[in-house]
């Protein structure tokens, strides 16, 4: 039986004791709020909503960068019965038209932000056009800087646990985003499942970087924990990207005993450790690291483990589980307290319908499944073949989804709804998966998400990014996800269409490097000229069939002849020129190794990430502290520009 029946009614029960959330700020800044505190604050954040204008039932588009006024914020609609969606600061273009997109789909929503958010926000829609769809937004704004006094209460809304709590978008940058809706039974069901299955308790201790605006993060570290009654410790990510080390000093410090991370998560902390140690030290009370949100990596899993051993963690830590926005988060988990399983297939066996063949590690088409564990009380799974029928141990099926934490549909999309929910309730998640010794593997997807760094991206959505450029017009260019074995996630490759000669391939692969990582802030990991782009009959872009081709090797030649006429163009740079340009110098080339990066060359050609961005400009920022603001990296994109920027910024 839940312990509750609304969100609010959990954080007046939890208001009665002790609790408190931890805001991990740096390494010497944190702040503590009683849970009586966030109430109180919720409540007079409420008033001015309310005074705003809004009422129970409308919609408000949470954007903001702190984790205490994300809460604060978040918990203020809740009380309110005002729906919060939560839409992440990002620094790329992706980021901003996603919010415009968000906000044309909901109507009249309000906007939760800042003042300098709100001026990029004006400025881009200003810049693109949509000023006149802007304007109504912008005047239904919230700047929480001019929010001084929260002494009045507002008033709270009835609440049942069949009305909406709170909307997540999923990712969409060109496309409409699709809106998950979730009710306050939805999410309180799954705290409870969860809490069960994982066995949290007000003794564990709970530290996350997670960004709030995933689900990961609000839902698995905030809102399950809250239920559980569990301490929480809230990492902004950003901290985390810029310094990945305290992430593990927190969890020791604190006493951890749960945290989490997807692939990406590993191994920036690996790369940030390299040879060094970690003074001081002592992860033997971590019990719990959830694993999720992207394709689990074994090999990653167990570099961790063993990276992580000489400080006391346990490999019983590792906790690899399964679940995603339509199931309020959690689907299955495995027994607390063993070790993460595996098998070992043939990736050639893994077609729906089709029983995987169990190879040796050695196979060269060996691939590892991570073990998911089995579904959490309240949820149900079933595996389906193509015709609908349910499939047999060690064959790959469908996956679907129904239960007390499902969600009912997609936010106003009939077409979205139709495709992924059934007459009888159950959801489609997209995802393949078997069940080996009634335990769920989860092998891939069935559609053509890619997923980079922890994030999702529709290939749809970065080829439309392209379409008006000479070369990489419509029905030329297909983005792909590739699966590199030794990997923990997928490469985003291009299939360019090109018949001419190589060196005049060279700019236009320069061009669609630039635009993705301009646009939608990820970086290409490989531009291949092919002939043709193969398609369906009904004219759909055939990007698996490119893809496995280009895991086996099939455009070596091609890709041979590529990168000799790439390094040829990029050969003739000059040489950094004056202390500051030096000084930039070395940190490109040590943020982006094996590239040659000249000091005139653009980043986003070259292939920086916006992960690669910050940390870019967290070296700058540890030369030359408050002197260049992360944003100044997109107007001035190359090492020369900047350093002449920065040497006039310093003269004053």
């Amino acid at each position: 039986m839940l312990k509750y029946q609304t969100l609010p009614q959990m954080l007046d029960d939890r208001a009665r004791g002790t609790g408190a959330i931890g805001y991990l700020e740096g390494e010497n800044a944190e702040k503590s709020l009683k849970m009586a505190d966030l109430r109180r604050r919720a409540l007079g954040i409420l008033h001015h909503l309310q005074k705003l204008g809004a009422r129970p039932g409308d919609k408000l588009i949470l954007h903001v960068s702190s984790n205490e006024q994300f809460i604060d914020a978040f918990w203020a609609c809740l009380y309110g019965g005002i729906v919060p969606v939560p839409v992440a600061v990002g620094i790329s273009d992706e980021h901003k038209h996603k919010l415009l997109r968000i906000a044309r789909q909901l109507g009249s929503p309000f906007l939760y932000t800042d003042k300098k958010l709100r001026e990029r926000l004006a400025a881009f829609a200003d810049s693109i056009g949509a000023a006149d769809s802007w304007k109504p937004l912008g005047a239904r704004s919230f700047v929480v800087d001019q929010l001084d006094d929260i002494s009045r209460e507002g008033t709270p809304a009835k609440l049942s646990a069949d009305q909406t709590a709170f909307i997540q978008f999923s990712s969409g940058s060109t496309s409409e985003p699709k809106g998950v809706v979730l009710t306050h039974g939805n999410i309180l069901a799954n705290a409870d499942g969860a809490q069960r299955a994982a066995r949290f308790s007000d003794e564990d201790v709970a530290v996350s970087w997670m960004p709030l605006t995933h689900d990961m993060g609000l839902i698995g570290f905030h809102l399950i924990i809250m239920y559980a009654g569990t301490r929480q410790y809230l990492m902004p990510t950003d901290l985390f990207v810029r310094r990945a080390l305290l992430w593990m000093k927190f969890a020791s410090s604190k006493g951890a005993t749960l945290t989490s991370s997807p692939n990406f998560g590993y191994r920036h902390f690996l790369r940030a450790l390299g040879d060094k140690t970690l003074e001081g030290v002592d992860l033997s009370r971590l019990r719990l690291i959830f694993n999720g949100a992207e394709p689990i990596s074994v090999e990653l899993a167990g570099e961790f483990l063993d990276r992580m051993a000489p400080y006391g963690l346990k490999r019983t830590a590792m906790y690899p589980v399964y679940g995603l926005a339509e199931a309020s988060l959690a689907v299955a988990f495995p027994e607390p307290g063993t070790e993460f399983k595996f098998i070992t297939v043939d990736r050639r066996s893994l077609g729906v319908g089709a029983q995987a063949r169990m190879v040796a590690a050695g196979d060269p088409s060996a691939i590892r499944l991570m073990c998911e564990g089995k579904p959490i009380p309240y949820t149900n799974v079933k595996l389906l073949d193509d015709s609908g029928n349910e499939v047999a141990p060690d064959t790959v099926g469908h996956l679907l989804i129904s239960g007390d934490n499902v969600t009912r549909g997609y936010y106003e999309n009939p077409e979205a709804n139709a495709a992924a929910v059934t007459a009888d309730g159950w959801v489609r998640t997209g995802d393949l998966a078997l069940w080996h010794g009634g335990e769920l593997y989860v092998t891939g997807r069935s559609k053509e998400i890619i997923f980079v760094n922890g994030q999702n991206y529709y290939p749809h959505d970065l080829e439309m990014i392209l379409q008006g450029e000479p070369g990489l017009e419509h029905g030329k260019v297909a983005a792909a996800g590739v699966r590199n074995p030794d990997a923990p996630t997928d490469d985003l490759v291009l299939f360019v269409a090109h018949k001419g000669n190589m060196a005049d391939f060279v700019p236009v692969a320069t061009r669609a490097v630039h635009l993705i990582n301009e646009h939608a802030g990820v970086e290409v990991a490989r531009v291949v000229p092919v002939v043709r782009i193969p398609k369906t009959t009904s004219g759909k872009l055939q990007r698996s069939a490119l893809a496995e081709s280009y895991a086996n090797d099939e455009f070596a030649g091609a890709l041979a002849e590529f990168d000799a006429a790439w390094a040829d163009a990029h050969a003739h740079g000059r040489a950094a020129a004056g202390g500051i340009e030096r000084q930039l110098k070395a940190i490109v080339d040590d943020a982006l190794p094996g590239k040659n990066i000249d000091v005139d060359d653009n980043l986003f050609e070259v292939g920086a990430s916006s992960l690669t961005l910050i940390q870019i400009h967290e070296k700058i920022d540890e030369l030359f502290p408050g002197a260049v603001d992360l944003t100044e990296l997109f107007d001035f994109p190359t090492v020369s520009q900047l350093a002449k920027h920065l040497e006039a910024k310093l003269r004053g």
